[in-house]
């Protein structure tokens, strides 16, 4: 019911008093609303005040040398991992819309190994892979040009994470890249392959700038995840937090402390990850597409179609006018 239609006068009874408006109160919403208040508080009191909890550490190592380079590393581990995830499914979402059927072929199978396969097998299998592959060589076909290098030297801990967390993002952010490349209006890119620009030009100079307004909110999601997943990077020792604080409890078995230490750093990168995602998402998810490199080939053939209509339309009312008199 809109504001126009809502009752403004009071409502007066038979012998023409006014008849007070009292809210309704619900009984059963305030009776669950409580129950889970009261759940929760008794879920905060059983781990605050648990005797086996040792709060004293926890604050020890909350802010110790080793937990902050742990820290730094996730970080890092996140942001590199997100910028080689994204920049691949770039290629395999125009890849996957391109004509060619190979490349079509290519991409799917690429998105359907690294999204039907665990990032967990991924990590261990980029750490081990010196088991299939003990060197790796970089040489000329058919010649002895080349180098060769040792694959347990290339393929150290962080090594193998990065590639294992950002080959595998790739294959979610190419559906995503697609999904924001499908949404751009497709007469836009008619109007520029009309107007004389090759379909790499049209993709580069015309689509892509505008899908980000759909692409750049989910990488933030993805970022926030992979802040999260880099924990499974303890299988192969990778120096981030969750290695840290795991090395720290095997030598002073102080396990749900660390744990504790280890969630608070998560939950804290998770809230600052969630702040700027809010920043990202009111700057492009207004219903004005924003153009990286300001206004496109498509906007200024739009305006000087319209100036040229308006101009035909003005000779037209002149000449009819010349003809009339």
């Amino acid at each position: 019911m809109t504001a126009s239609h809502r009752r403004t006068a009071p409502i007066l009874g038979a012998d023409g008093s006014e008849t007070p408006i009292t809210p309704r109160w619900h009984i059963g919403r305030w009776l669950v609303g409580t129950l889970a208040v009261l759940v929760v508080v008794w879920l905060a009191t059983a781990i605050i005040f648990n005797e086996n909890i040792r709060w004293n550490r926890v604050f020890d190592y909350l802010f110790s040398p080793r937990i902050l380079d742990g820290v730094v590393v996730t970080i890092w581990m996140s942001i590199l991992a997100t910028v080689i995830g994204l920049s691949l499914g770039v290629v395999l979402a125009v890849m996957k819309l391109a004509k060619n059927p190979v490349l079509q072929w290519i991409a799917a199978g690429y998105i359907w190994f690294f999204r039907g396969t665990p990032v967990l097998v991924q990590l261990i299998f980029w750490y081990n892979l010196a088991f299939l592959f003990p060197y790796l060589t970089l040489q000329v076909p058919f010649t002895q040009i080349g180098v060769q290098w040792d694959t347990n030297q290339v393929m150290t801990s962080f090594m193998a994470a990065l590639l294992g967390l950002g080959l595998n993002l790739a294959a979610y952010f190419a559906e995503t890249v697609r999904a924001g490349i499908q949404a751009v209006d497709r007469g836009q890119t008619e109007a520029a392959l009309a107007g004389g620009m090759t379909h790499m030009q049209t993709m580069r100079i015309i689509v892509l700038p505008q899908a980000l307004r759909i692409i750049i909110p989910p990488t933030g999601n993805e970022f926030i995840s992979m802040l999260k997943t880099t924990s499974l990077v303890v299988v192969v020792a990778g120096s981030d937090l969750m290695t840290n604080a795991s090395q720290i409890y095997k030598q002073n078995n102080l396990i749900i402390e660390l744990l504790i230490v280890a969630s608070l750093w998560y939950m804290l990168l998770t809230a600052v990850a969630t702040f700027f995602q809010s920043k990202l998402e009111r700057r492009f998810g207004s219903d004005a597409v924003r153009l990286v490199r300001g206004p496109g080939f498509v906007q200024k053939f739009l305006r000087n179609g319209q100036q040229a209509q308006t101009a035909t339309e003005s000779i037209a009312t002149i000449s009819e006018k010349a003809t009339t008199r």
